[in-house]
């Protein structure tokens, strides 16, 4: 074809310098207001020295300087912001009029891809000093870098999280007197001490997480924003271990970011939603994307009565009023997962239940699903897990026998009657099935969402939440069902397992394909086994045809499965990376990788016979759940 790549537009870059400071816990505090199209609050992040620092450290050296180095050669220069002070927070006013006022506001620039590059001057005072300018301060000072874009950051502090009531115990033999030097890295300690708490004393680590983050500020630090990152600095700090391991960011949405769409529901009321954009969350909140930067979070959300919140997140947030007119809403998870995972919806969403004793006497007899044979195995001895520590459901007993986890389905108004005849009683019947094949459900209950018509996709998965387009409604039990059972098998493979490159995105796909037709296969009791396979072939051959017209239709470089080849899964030396062709406007709507996925699978299936195989792939889930994988 005639249409080139080119790299420097069609790659997505992954700014977060992960090798040095990693974010362990995010903490968001926001309102949604539908009038102003903003998401506004702030969001508190809880960090750990990274890998490559702490191994250069241990070398006698601190290479994390070249790193810097190279992205002061790298950017463009740009005003370092000083947000305005609130007056309240200064000790004098002589020190609230230390920064000059700039006389005029400076315009966000677009580049040639109408990319919004964040160079807002916030409240229109600035430093004239670029960040990388040494002139000041001698050596250079340590530069935090975050994934950021379409948003505008109004301020960022240090959190004195020393200052929380009962926080004595993490502090071990120090004190919480003494020099500034030492109540830094007191509050440093403090931190390490609570993001490394052991499993079982998660619900402990969500109390101070919640109090630490609303602790008061004690300072806020420089920050300056690209098209791309937020660059953070402290003056006069010069390695990640010094760096504060619990900063605030005040910051609000643009109308126009790409990480939610506000639109309209089927029944005209509006909604706000992150619909899987290319760029992930970055315009929803500053955070680090790389996959290895898995975390926890818990976000408390204040929007219009009327309105629910449904989001990632282990519990069924009930909403809170907190003056008329006004509710919140508050999840967390505890299993840590990349900040891509993270997935809000918010809209006048109602609730779809069951309404016939007959329906819920079919949902009965449908819960009721034997063991894998090799789950029975693991049934009452505990397996070690190789992940990072947190509460997994593959060490509880009572989770590991747990066929259908609990869930709901919401919908517009308007479309509660399709989903209550097509949908409801699916769910149960899905979720066995899968439980069926795979074994323990990585994720406590689900959420179901009938998205709104402009969702480009029939489906996406995220941890506790399934949006559904409502074009699967119409189309009887089948599509129905094997959309949700494509994306019930997520779970396992690209959430619960995922690829430690994002360029290898066919070990989600392409499992998720091959695993649907298992999934449904098991759902449809009714049918027999040479129904079944009848059906199954008839997909394949559809899928093959759909394959055979992609790769004779799209760049070949877009069809390779690993383009990145040798190179998958390495990053630079301070973490940051690529998704190559992340950006590509053509690769969101092919489905190569997973119809190539799919059909490796099958081969392997069809080699070993499908019983080998599918006890292989349970195996594969106990040993490598709550990790990133490569295609290897």
């Amino acid at each position: 074809m005639e249409t080139q790549l080119d790299p420097m537009k069609d790659d997505l870059p992954l700014m977060a310098n992960t090798s040095y400071m990693l974010v362990k816990h995010y903490v968001l505090d926001l309102d949604v207001d539908f009038k102003s199209k903003v998401i506004e609050g702030s969001i508190v992040l809880f960090f750990e020295t990274g890998s490559q620092y702490r191994k250069t450290i241990s070398a006698g050296k601190e290479c994390y300087q070249s790193q810097f180095d190279e992205t002061c050669k790298m950017r463009a220069s740009e005003p370092c912001h000083i947000p305005m002070r609130n007056v309240s927070t200064c000790s004098s006013k002589t020190e609230c009029n230390d920064f000059a006022v700039s006389g005029k506001e400076e315009e966000a620039t677009s580049d040639e891809n109408g990319n919004h590059s964040n160079n807002e001057q916030a409240s229109g005072i600035s430093s004239s000093k670029d960040c990388c300018d040494i002139e000041d301060h001698g050596n250079k000072d340590f530069l935090l870098v975050l994934d950021c874009c379409d948003l505008s950051v109004l301020k960022v502090e240090e959190v004195d999280v020393a200052a929380v009531s009962g926080i004595e115990k993490f502090t071990r033999s120090a004190k919480l007197t003494g020099v500034s030097k030492e109540l830094e890295n007191l509050r440093n300690q403090i931190v390490h001490e609570l993001v490394t708490l052991p499993a079982d004393r998660w619900k402990e680590q969500l109390h101070y997480f919640t109090h630490c983050s609303q602790a008061p500020g004690c300072g806020e630090l420089l920050f300056s924003t690209g098209t791309w990152s937020l660059e953070i600095r402290k003056s006069g700090i010069q390695s990640p271990a010094d760096f504060p391991h619990a900063i605030r960011i005040w910051y609000k949405t643009k109308p126009e970011g790409r990480s939610v769409t506000w639109t309209t529901d089927q029944s005209g009321r509006p909604c706000v939603y992150t619909m899987g954009s290319p760029i992930n969350n970055r315009a929803l909140f500053p955070c680090q994307e790389p996959p290895i930067a898995l975390s926890t979070w818990q976000a408390s959300v204040r929007t219009a009565a009327g309105f629910v919140v449904l989001m990632s997140g282990e519990n069924s947030a009930e909403p809170v009023q907190l003056r008329e007119g006004i509710l919140s809403w508050y999840y967390y998870v505890s299993m840590p997962m990349p900040a891509s995972t993270f997935t809000i919806a918010v809209g006048c969403w109602q609730e779809v239940k069951q309404q016939s004793f007959k329906q819920k006497a079919a949902i009965g007899t449908n819960t009721e699903v034997s063991l894998p044979s090799s789950q029975t195995d693991l049934r009452w001895h505990e397996e070690i897990c190789g992940h990072v520590e947190y509460p997994c459901r593959f060490q509880n007993p009572a989770a590991r026998l747990q066929a259908v986890i609990p869930y709901r389905v919401f919908a517009p108004w308007c479309l509660m009657e399709s989903c209550e005849e097509s949908l409801l009683q699916l769910v149960p019947q899905c979720l066995s099935a899968a439980y069926a094949t795979l074994g323990t459900h990585p994720f406590s209950r689900l959420d179901v969402l009938i998205v709104p018509s402009n969702f480009s996709s029939l489906g996406m998965a995220s941890p506790h939440i399934i949006f559904l387009s409502q074009s699967v409604l119409p189309g009887g039990s089948h599509l129905c069902g094997t959309r949700l059972c494509h994306e019930i098998a997520h779970a396992w493979f690209g959430l619960a397992i995922g690829a430690r490159d994002w360029t290898e995105e066919w070990i989600s796909e392409g499992f998720a394909t091959f695993l649907e037709d298992i999934f449904w296969a098991r759902a449809q009791q009714q049918l027999s086994h040479g129904e079944i396979k009848g059906q199954q072939e008839l997909k394949a051959l559809l899928r093959w045809r759909r394959l055979r017209d992609e790769v004779q239709n799209s760049e070949e470089e877009l069809q390779v499965l690993r383009p990145k080849k040798e190179s998958t899964g390495e990053v630079s030396e301070s973490g940051a990376s690529v998704v190559k062709y992340g950006l590509k406007p053509e690769k969101i709507f092919m489905q190569v990788h997973y119809l190539k996925g799919y059909f490796l699978l099958r081969s392997l299936a069809r080699k070993i016979g499908e019983v080998s195989y599918l006890a292989s792939l349970r195996k594969f889930v106990v040993k490598f759940h709550g990790q990133l994988v490569l295609s290897q």
